[in-house]
């Protein structure tokens, strides 16, 4: 079936230069951001010192970090954490730390010099602009084919994500990790997870009345008119706060167009949750704005630890070396694996398996919008949390987040995040010749995505006598197929580490993010990250420790 296309029209009476005249309030926003001037970051209060021996150092801040710091602590263990952005805990000159979704300034960036949002065109205008280098909140690493969204700062992807917190279906976890007791998963992990994160539920009838849910509201008729099943989805977010933020009795953060770059009020990333019980311990450490560079078998035992300290601009200030019993690699899915390839390759741990790097994927992600018509307005003003989607998993291979358009007007649009049962692979290699590791994936290993994507949106379509968006990413798009926000894979469990997450060849070094998911968790995939971490850590902690 051919795809529909978009000609953009105005509602009648209004000329295509009339509605970008009542639109400028987006578009000026983002042509007139960035000019907001950095504060000065505080400092680590106290970052690991050269020469540093630690029972536990865990590279990385995000779920499976966090998880692992945690319960190693309460176990009384010390335990370093190595964070390479920053901790986000100082306003900008605005007095917010973090800046809308529509008014992106340096913070927003890791690293780049141009903005690279998901949503790249509005009306058929770009958006991206020109910003200060600076250690920004979302990295857009771009790899060939991809470009993969992460997390940067302490909490890592809990920081810029949709808070989505998806527990899958049982029968998907069985086929995704084969080697894991489903039974103790449903029965003790993720309870255990959801508890840590603090998930909750949307109140269905404050849903019914909310202006900032109208646009799940027309996502929820028509794919119910088309047949498909709608769920609710929970999600980390504070809802009583979302609640007194529609009444004008809080400050607004979801309802303010904050999530991309951070949310300042309601959300509960892990600052709020895991990691504040950790450093409640007084066994935690964080190191923001540290990187590890190499991990290496230590003559006398453990492992030494190369670690590049920089500043917000990305120049290494310092270098340190460091000695830890046990290494936990929690650095995300790209992050990772990039290290443990790198790692193997060049000889610091040659003992490393041939699946280091393997069986990496993007969860199916691909997103598109459709054009409503003009009596199924979508609402001017829209949270920023999701708590939705159209499930169409069993028998079209999608799940469909039901995604806002936090614009600030009317644009009769509907916008959707779809995770799909995707077969593709990619793998992560070492190029020595430019001493980075690379990703081979290719652009046209989403077409599986798509046309999953296309069993909802079709129909849809079809019923409901819509057509697809082309405004939305450039050069006339119907599907953005160039992106990820759920990047998975590259240690897979029970093949480059044992089934808890040891690495093969080393005793004491460890996976424990979403490396060891396989490329695809049916669902979005950081309640099934939490969980598995709380699984194997419970059981390193059990059988490793002292």
């Amino acid at each position: 079936m051919d795809d529909k296309t978009l000609t953009v029209r105005g509602p009648k009476g209004i000329t295509r230069r009339g509605f970008i005249g009542r639109t400028g309030s987006i578009l000026g926003a983002v042509a007139l951001a960035g000019h907001i001037t950095p504060a000065q970051a505080a400092p680590p209060a106290t970052p690991i010192a050269d020469g540093a021996r630690v029972p536990a150092l865990v590279i990385g801040t995000g779920y499976g970090g966090s998880v692992a710091a945690l319960r190693l602590a309460q176990a009384g263990v010390d335990v370093q954490m190595i964070e390479m952005g920053m901790s986000w805990d100082t306003p900008g000159s605005d007095g917010k730390i973090f800046p809308k979704v529509t008014s992106p300034d340096y913070r927003s960036f890791w690293l780049r010099t141009r903005t690279k949002a998901p949503l790249s065109n509005f009306l058929g205008f770009p958006i991206d602009k020109d910003v200060p280098k600076y250690t920004g909140i979302l990295d857009a690493e771009d790899f060939a084919g991809i470009t993969v969204y992460q997390g940067r700062g302490v909490g890592g992807g809990s920081l810029v994500n949709g808070g989505m917190a998806v527990t899958p279906k049982r029968a998907n976890f069985a086929a995704v990790l084969p080697s894991v007791d489903a039974d103790e998963m449903y029965a003790t992990y993720y309870p255990r997870a959801n508890a840590g994160l603090g998930v909750g539920m949307i109140d269905p009838a404050w849903f019914d009345t909310a202006d900032c849910y109208q646009f799940s509201r027309v996502g929820r008729k028509h794919a119910q008119r088309s047949g498909f099943a709608w769920t609710f989805v929970p999600d980390v977010y504070d809802w009583d706060y979302m609640k007194q933020e529609a009444a004008g009795t809080a400050t607004k953060s979801a309802l303010a167009g904050e999530i991309l770059y951070g949310n300042n009020h309601g959300k509960k990333s892990l600052v709020q949750t895991y990691l504040a019980q950790a450093r409640a311990t007084g066994k935690v450490t964080i190191s923001a704005l540290h990187k590890v560079t190499s991990v290496s078998p230590a003559a006398g035992g453990g492992y030494t630890v190369a670690i590049d300290q920089i500043n917000t601009t990305g120049d290494t200030v310092a270098t340190k070396t460091v000695t830890a019993d046990r290494v936990f690699f929690a650095a995300g899915s790209v992050g990772t694996s990039k290290l443990l390839v790198k790692l193997k390759a060049t000889g610091a741990l040659p003992n490393l398996n041939n699946e280091v790097g393997k069986g990496w994927g993007e969860n199916g992600n691909v997103m598109c919008g459709r054009a409503n018509h003009m009596w199924d307005p979508t609402g001017k003003l829209q949270s920023t949390i999701p708590c939705s989607g159209i499930d169409n998993w069993d028998a079209g291979g999608a799940f469909a987040e039901v995604a806002p358009l936090p614009t600030g007007i009317e644009t009769y649009a509907s916008f959707y995040l779809s995770i799909t049962k995707n077969p593709n692979r990619g793998e992560f290699n070492w190029n020595a010749a430019t001493g980075t590791a690379d990703l081979s994936w290719q652009t046209a290993w989403k077409q599986p995505s798509i046309s999953m994507a296309k069993t909802i949106f079709d129909k849809i379509n079809s019923k409901e006598g819509t057509i697809y968006r082309t405004d939305l990413f450039g050069g006339n798009k119907i599907w953005n197929d160039t992106l990820t926000y759920h990047p998975l894979g590259g240690a897979v469990l029970n093949k480059a580490t044992d089934n808890y997450g040891r690495l093969h060849g080393y005793t004491g070094l460890y996976v424990i993010d979403g490396a060891l998911i396989p490329g695809n968790a049916s669902v979005n995939p950081f309640v099934t990250i939490t969980a598995l971490a709380e699984r194997n850590i419970e059981k390193i902690i059990a059988t490793d420790l002292p």
